[in-house]
């Protein structure tokens, strides 16, 4: 080393020299001499690179992350509250008052149901103090409640996964045993009678009768919670085929034949997905509470309390309250034609009120027994030019067929459907991704 530190320094003294002689003429470029300086090997540095720490995603509960909680799912048990649960999480009377406050207009803290599923997030330590609970009152959604410094609650739904499905059947004894063993949910059955309501008389269907369906199912963790839209659909009845396509551009939508024609009439048949017919429209009926004859200006409707009733025809809610006779009602005005009421509610249906328009279909109350009622039924009464008629003999208008404007549009996805609708086998689904829909209703026996 000693050696190389002087080679160094030599070597330093002879370059400078050289540089003197050179700037100053003592040496000519002829007598330059070539001066090679030792040099040590070269010095490497090595970087080290650090480790960047993977950052571990949180476990999430409802949205929420849990990795600092212990988690506890349950049951709500029956005669059990929230107070109860609360109240062994550290949860004191007085937020538990702060919190019924807050979530009035929210959710109902008081109406958790005995068999529902509910999740508690604790603090893991010996105390467990409750930091979220959240409570299932559907399989489709769940409620919230914080019960941190500031307390508040909120609602929310799970995502729903949508497939398009397909299916098909022969009919042996009724429509509604041959659609529910190729498949379909009660609901669904009465949404494709609903369809065909103004074309088919199911009464009358003879065995070897066939439908094929193209509709969307909608799915949660891969298993089926509802259906939506019936897309396009064929009923073969004595051996002639008659179609029914979903058009849902502008002001239409509705179901179509092949052509375009609306199968439709302006209003539905009936508004209960399925009942039945307890007490016809009558000039002269024996009252059942009030024990006289009188007329009867209504058709009775019995179904279970709870049933969802739905608006005939698009219109605008013109009344919305209670009687001692009616009970709870509603009534909805169509056109300057055409009024309809419906009587005997249990409740209204979330936002009816006078004043707001409503959707054909559109659910606007459910099924009860107040005002004048032996029962839980429906009194659904119908209008034309202010005098009160029978709707199941009223000829009711027809609905629109495709704008013209449309018609291109629809001619293309009608042929679309029909070829989807010849490639549907008998006990062969097919499934493929779809859009987004809504929810079940009740049994029915076609």
């Amino acid at each position: 080393m000693r050696k190389l530190w002087v080679g160094l320094a030599c070597g330093l003294v002879l370059s400078v020299s050289f540089f003197i002689l050179s700037t100053f003429g003592y040496l000519s470029p002829a007598e330059s001499t070539t001066v090679t300086v030792l040099s040590p090997e070269p010095y490497v540095i090595e970087q080290q690179l650090e480790e960047v720490p993977q950052i571990k995603e949180p476990t999430l509960v409802f949205g929420i992350p849990s990795d600092s909680f212990l988690v506890i799912n349950e049951t709500i048990k029956p005669g059990q509250s929230l107070s109860h649960i609360l109240q062994k999480h550290n949860i004191s009377t007085a937020q538990m008052d702060e919190l019924r406050q807050k979530s009035k207009n929210v959710f109902n803290l008081r109406q958790i149901r005995a068999n529902r599923p509910y999740t508690l997030l604790v603090e893991n330590d010996s105390a467990q103090t409750a930091r979220y609970f959240i409570y299932q009152p559907s399989d489709t959604e769940y409620v919230v409640v914080n019960l941190h410094d500031s307390l508040h609650i909120y609602t929310e739904e799970k995502e729903l996964e949508t497939v398009e499905r397909t299916l098909a059947g022969t009919i042996q004894s009724s429509l509604y045993v041959a659609m529910a063993e190729a498949g379909c949910s009660p609901g669904l059955i009465n949404h494709f009678a609903d369809i065909y309501s103004w074309k088919i008389n199911f009464g009358a269907v003879q065995p070897g009768d066939k439908f094929r369906l193209i509709y969307e199912e909608q799915q949660l963790e891969g298993k089926p919670v509802g259906y939506g839209r019936v897309k396009a659909a064929v009923f073969e009845h004595n051996g002639k085929e008659m179609y029914a396509i979903y058009h849902g551009e502008g002001q239409q939508a509705g179901y179509f034949d092949e052509e375009g024609k609306s199968l439709q009439k302006a209003f539905l048949k009936e508004p209960l997905e399925y009942s039945r017919v307890s007490s016809r429209f009558s000039l002269k009926r024996f009252h059942p509470v009030q024990k006289r004859f009188k007329a009867h200006l209504g058709t009775d409707f019995a179904a279970p309390r709870g049933t969802p009733i739905r608006s005939v025809g698009e219109g605008v809610v013109i009344e919305a309250g209670y009687n001692r006779g009616n009970g709870n009602y509603v009534k909805i005005k169509h056109d300057n034609t055409y009024t309809t009421q419906y009587l005997h509610m249990s409740k209204f249906a979330k936002g009816v009120k006078r004043g707001v328009r409503v959707k054909m279909g559109q659910t606007i109350g459910f099924v009860g027994s107040t005002g004048l009622a032996t029962g839980p039924h429906l009194c659904y009464r119908f209008w034309k030019n202010g005098r009160q008629v029978d709707p199941l003999r009223e000829k009711l208008p027809q609905a629109k067929s495709i704008d013209k404007n449309e018609k291109e549009q629809f001619a293309q996805r009608s042929q679309e459907m029909l070829t989807k609708l010849q490639e549907v086998e008998e006990g062969k689904p097919v499934i493929a991704a779809g859009e987004n829909t809504q929810d079940n209703l009740d049994d029915a026996d076609m």
